[in-house]
């Protein structure tokens, strides 16, 4: 689409609320940074005033708009340090959970700041400083008042490991004139699968410029983990047979927590170690448990480890890679309930063997494919999970399902490859 175009009656709607938005926006800001969900000290920059100098060379925007794309960027970023080393990585994400763990992990070519909201002048002010010769966008936040601007500049942009949520999908559904119009200023579109690209499709995406690559989370390296934590932990549960509850929400605990009382008996030394997904909810998780008999020790508590404690409650942030690797079992959350599934190549690759449930549609060729190579397993209630963790509790059992995930992960260095000569072929072409 032609720079400057607008395209559809509702993006012209849209971008006049946005230039005129400006009130609005501070209005939400205060109120997030009231709530504790905005960082004081950076404030400004999600209304698009630089936190630092532009840095000399090309630069790359990356925006990944939470945790979980933020991490899924990070060995794509390892490896253009690597191979273009003139080029900075200007990364932006919307929490302040992201932006602590990208300020932790990501690799020195990379600077990372608050995205600004979709506010036109705040975008516009963004875009004046930094002057990206690269605009990628992850997954699937798309604000059309950014787009249009990106766009308006002739900024090359591509959007990878694209997926849409149920919910989104739903919504843009409903507008497809104004989806048609975003989507076609994109040079390259890369999804996660072929729902993807066939939803993407019907909003209107062309089809000439969309393509199945896999998920970056496929090609991502390890969660990393504290040693001496993991170390410590394994101590404390030695000689315990230990399974694992990833990433559970609400209406999901009930279910392992039955489970794991019900295998409790033919494994009277079996250990849960049980991570919501939102730490908030670790009393409440923790008196569902107790409310059972079983005895627990929360994390956030700094409660010990002991002979009786049946359920360790893991409720902290950025701690999962020592859980999948303490775990040869582990069961991952978001999928019992319809939230979609989180990512299994998260403990496939650090050697646990995967079950879930069927809600699994944010990563359906993920799970297909650990599936097909006898690395996970899926149930559909508690009477499955305790029959799936009778199975594979059985350590040749959950070896045999290990083995399986990592060699089906090791191919997932060809998705990391395909994303990577997407951005370099694109910034080296320039503006079309």
């Amino acid at each position: 689409m032609e720079p400057g175009r607008i395209g559809s009656f509702g993006l012209r709607f849209y971008l006049t609320l946005s230039n005129r938005a400006g009130s609005l926006g501070r209005y939400l800001l205060r109120k997030r940074l009231k709530e504790g969900r905005e960082d004081p000290d950076r404030f400004l920059e999600r209304m698009g005033q630089p936190g630092m100098l532009r840095p000399e060379g090309p630069i790359i925007w990356f925006h990944a708009a939470s945790v979980g794309e933020s991490v899924s960027l990070l060995e794509l970023f390892r490896r253009l340090g690597e191979s273009r080393p003139d080029v900075t990585c200007l990364v932006t994400s919307g929490t302040v959970t992201s932006a602590e763990l990208l300020e932790e992990r990501m690799p020195k070519n990379c600077i990372h700041q608050f995205v600004p909201l979709d506010v036109l002048p705040w975008m516009r002010r963004f875009l004046e400083h930094w002057k990206p010769d690269l605009a990628v966008w992850t997954e699937s936040e798309i604000w059309p008042g950014t787009l249009y601007e990106v766009h308006r500049r002739d900024i090359p942009m591509l959007l990878i490991n694209a997926r849409i949520s149920e919910k989104t999908y739903r919504r843009w559904s409903g507008m497809k004139g104004m989806a048609r119009s975003l989507l076609r200023r994109f040079d390259e579109i890369l999804a996660q699968d072929r729902l993807a690209r066939e939803q993407l499709i019907s909003l209107g995406a062309d089809p000439e410029r969309i393509s199945v690559s896999g998920t970056l989370k496929e090609g991502a390296a390890p969660l990393p983990g504290n040693e001496d934590v993991r170390r410590q932990i394994s101590m404390d549960l030695v000689g315990r047979q230990i399974w694992l509850a990833a990433s559970t929400h609400e209406g999901e605990e009930e279910v392992v927590l039955a489970a794991h009382v019900a295998v409790h008996r033919s494994f009277p030394k079996l250990a849960l170690i049980l991570v919501p997904r939102h730490p908030n909810r670790g009393d409440a998780v923790a008196e569902l448990a107790r409310s059972k008999g079983l005895r627990v020790a929360q994390r956030s508590r700094d409660e010990p480890i002991d002979g009786d404690v049946d359920v360790y409650l893991a409720d902290t942030l950025g701690e999962m890679g020592i859980w999948y690797r303490i775990a040869p079992v582990s069961f991952v959350g978001g999928s019992l309930i319809n939230i979609g599934g989180h990512n299994p190549f998260e403990p496939a690759l650090l050697g646990s063997a995967v079950i879930h449930g069927p809600h699994v549609r944010n990563f359906v060729d993920a799970y297909e494919k650990l599936t097909d190579a006898g690395a996970a397993v899926e149930v559909t209630d508690e009477e499955e999970l305790v029959s799936a963790l009778a199975d594979t509790l059985h350590p040749d059992r959950a070896a045999e399902m290990a083995a399986a995930a990592w060699e089906t992960c090791s191919d997932g260095a060809e998705v990391t490859e395909t994303v990577m000569a997407a951005i370099t072929s694109r910034l080296d072409a320039g503006p079309e």
